[in-house]
């Protein structure tokens, strides 16, 4: 449906909610706007006065099916009422195994085993435990602009803004390699050889001066780049990444919390690339809201003994069960073919909207995790952040719910049954949100 705005956001109701949160919740949190949600449903969502938005967000790439899709709230209520945790670190039950038998069928041949937790954080975390078991080496390489949660080990990764680190060091041994960024190159270059320049940092400036790589663990790295800007490498870093790691004996962790789950067209963002990591992290979109991660790799990798990691929740059958519903949602035929089609859609719509508004100073996305970059000159690339704010502010009080990623970009990750007659309601109120710029 679309959007139905009968109260100037945020009404009564949800001013006084968000009166009482800041009253006695932690305000940790960065909230893009005064959003107070009360339901949803399939691409909508209903604020506690009433308004009805037309969501780009899938609240943070989590509801790719949709919000309360029937068959995950069906699976949910089913299970709830028989069992909802079975403690599945001391005990055992079925839904977690065939959950997991579900997921490694839909992966690569070779990711065929599974940890279970709670969230993104926790798997990344699993899988830096897990390549320290493995590899017996203790340093990790990450990127700069990744964002890999905010526990230790994941924050130790993470570095995308100051504030999400500062006072909070100091963290594991992590060296942060630049990221290939096809809008904002480290030399004058493009494609291929911009990926290329990211692999010879690697070699030639982190292994001459900071550290061996026989003693580094693992790589870890976001195939498309989530809060840093939604940014699409050239194809070939990840090849280039995979034969960096196998020529020193270093394992590929790829980050898939945002980018897996059909975000991208396929179920994980490396297919693109024909890469398969030794590790792979998935959260968000695998619980259909309720919390699910997991930490996969092969028979090989994880050999680590009974007692050397587990989780209280990790299983839970509630959780799984809705995962179960999930994955029998994205297996449905043509779920990735039209996920490509819708985001080719979406693509050219952002496109349209760059010829009639000069902030827009890049375009990009693969399937339907896409963003557009704000700029106050197209020639300097100087980063429009406060334009993007009152873009968003400005969208959001016209009935759409969009979000913020790296320094001053748009992103676009609406659930992947978004029709593209939505697609092209939602760019029409951005466009008359950019109005002026």
């Amino acid at each position: 449906m679309d959007p139905l705005i009968q109260v100037t956001p945020p009404g009564p109701r949800a001013r006084a909610v968000l009166e009482r949160d800041a009253g006695v919740v932690s305000q940790s949190m960065v909230r893009a706007y005064p959003l107070v949600i009360e339901r949803a449903e399939g691409t909508n969502l209903w604020d506690v006065d009433g308004n009805r938005y037309l969501d780009f967000t899938a609240g943070i790439s989590v509801m790719n099916v949709g919000w309360n899709h029937p068959a995950v709230v069906g699976a949910v209520r089913e299970q709830v009422g028989r069992l909802s945790h079975a403690a599945f670190l001391d005990f055992c039950a079925e839904v977690p195994v065939r959950f997991a038998e579900e997921l490694v069928g839909m992966l690569p041949a070779g990711l065929d085993r599974v940890y279970f937790s709670n969230s993104g954080a926790e798997t990344v975390e699993a899988a830096l435990k897990l390549a320290r078991h493995h590899t017996k080496r203790k340093y990790f390489i990450s990127f700069y602009g990744g964002f890999h949660g905010r526990t230790y080990g994941a924050l130790s990764l993470t570095a995308a803004k100051v504030i999400q680190r500062k006072h909070f060091g100091p963290f594991l041994p992590v060296v942060h390699a630049p990221y290939p960024d096809p809008y904002r190159p480290l030399c004058p270059c493009s494609g291929d050889e911009c990926a290329l320049d990211a692999i010879r940092y690697i070699k030639e400036e982190i292994f001459r001066t900071e550290v061996s790589p026989e003693e580094v663990a693992a790589i870890v790295v976001e195939p498309v780049q989530g809060e840093g800007g939604y940014i699409v490498p050239p194809r070939l870093f990840l090849r280039a990444l995979r034969d960096l790691c196998d020529e020193h004996g270093i394992l590929l962790v790829a980050d898939e919390v945002q980018s897996g789950c059909y975000r991208t067209g396929r179920f994980l963002a490396s297919e693109h690339s024909g890469v398969v990591p030794d590790i792979v992290c998935l959260a968000k979109a695998l619980g259909g809201g309720l919390p699910l991660g997991v930490t996969v790799a092969s028979d090989e990798v994880m050999t680590w003994p009974p007692g050397s990691h587990a989780s209280t929740f990790g299983g839970n059958c509630a959780a799984c069960a809705a995962g179960l519903a999930v994955l029998s949602v994205m297996r449905e035929k043509g779920f990735g073919e039209r996920v490509t089609e819708t985001g080719e859609h979406l693509i050219a719509g952002l496109q349209g909207l760059m010829e009639r508004h000069r902030i827009i100073g890049d375009v990009r996305g693969i399937g339907l995790m896409a963003a557009i970059e704000l700029v106050r000159d197209r020639g300097t690339k100087e980063p429009a952040r406060e334009e993007r704010n009152e873009i968003l502010k400005r969208a959001f009080e016209a009935g759409l719910t969009l979000l913020p990623a790296g320094e001053s970009a748009i992103r676009f990750s609406p659930p992947l049954t978004i029709r593209p007659a939505e697609i092209d309601a939602g760019l029409a109120i951005l466009d008359r949100a950019m109005e002026g710029y």
